[in-house]
């Protein structure tokens, strides 16, 4: 532990708790900033870690996987829980893997990250085979499930990556694609949560939203892809439709949006003339892109 980056005590702030707050609030603020700036030192193998990753994916039958224990797991949950309704990603192409599952997302249950038999039994029960994406997160890089879980799906075929805030260490090695979040020692030594998981959280938002547009879940900036979940989205849907086609008025772009049930992407080939049916086979033809959808359909 003494090794580990994130577990190191610095001797200079000893004396935290005598600081003012205005003082400690700019301590953790620099951290935070080497939290920023750690991801942005992994770009590139976060780059590599996309590009895998939406190879496999894009086969239309793989999985991916977000998994982890304590913070580092309620992190992965978070950021895959907002993929359904930001994205349209399936359900069933989406598992989200807490250690000491859905009891663990609200307190700690102890232990549960030290279970190898468990982390092993669950990738059984998954399923997990060479379609899958499983990305496992661990700040210390050294989760005793979390490794397990990793390397119990690479052996099944599965492209495995690993996310940790602590160099050459077990979760890193067992990757495929490791991406070392270098956020160093904690302000509060040990507490985790804080610039190690500021790392972790960018870095899932980066490697999401990447794989999604990647993955033609979006036409240039905008969620044509968002889910068609409730009434209060309905101006967002117009306005996204007008963001791709601009000469609509709200008048056509809400018989558009009726006529595909809520869903933007259904309804710009629509609005440019195809039935329901024949949007959805033309975006199956096109792999989902919407763009090349478009310059397949001829408008009214």
């Amino acid at each position: 532990m003494e090794s580990m980056p994130t577990e190191a005590i610095d001797p200079s702030l000893i004396d935290l708790d005598l600081q003012s707050n205005e003082q400690i609030i700019s301590l953790l603020l620099a951290s935070q900033q080497r939290a920023v700036d750690a991801v942005s030192d992994a770009g590139g193998q976060l780059e590599a870690a996309i590009s895998q990753a939406a190879d496999r994916l894009a086969l239309n039958r793989g999985r991916l996987i977000l998994v982890g224990a304590g913070a580092s797991g309620r992190l992965a949950v978070q950021d895959g829980a907002e993929l359904w309704p930001t994205y349209g990603w399936p359900h069933d192409r989406l598992l989200l893997c807490m250690a000491g599952g859905p009891e663990a997302l609200l307190a700690s249950v102890e232990g549960v990250e030290d279970d190898p038999v468990a982390a092993a039994g669950d990738v059984e029960a998954a399923a997990v085979d060479e379609h899958d994406v499983v990305v496992a997160l661990a700040a210390s890089g050294q989760s005793v499930w979390t490794c397990t879980w990793l390397e119990t799906s690479r052996q099944r075929g599965a492209l495995a990556i690993g996310m940790a805030s602590n160099p050459d260490t077990r979760l890193l090695r067992a990757a495929d694609c490791p991406v070392f979040l270098d956020s160093g020692a904690e302000v509060l030594a040990g507490s985790t949560r804080m610039s190690a998981g500021t790392a972790q959280k960018i870095a899932l938002n980066l490697f999401s939203t990447v794989l999604m547009i990647r993955l033609n879940r979006t036409y240039g900036n905008l969620m044509v892809d968002m889910a068609a979940v409730n009434k209060k989205l309905d101006k967002r849907r117009i306005r996204l439709l007008q963001g791709v086609l601009p000469r609509l008025d709200d008048e056509q772009a809400r018989q558009a949006i009726d006529a595909a049930g809520g869903w933007v992407k259904l309804a710009v080939l629509i609005a440019l003339g195809d039935s329901a049916t024949r949007a959805r086979q033309r975006l199956q033809e096109h792999h989902d892109s919407l763009r090349a959808a478009m310059e397949d359909c001829q408008p009214r």
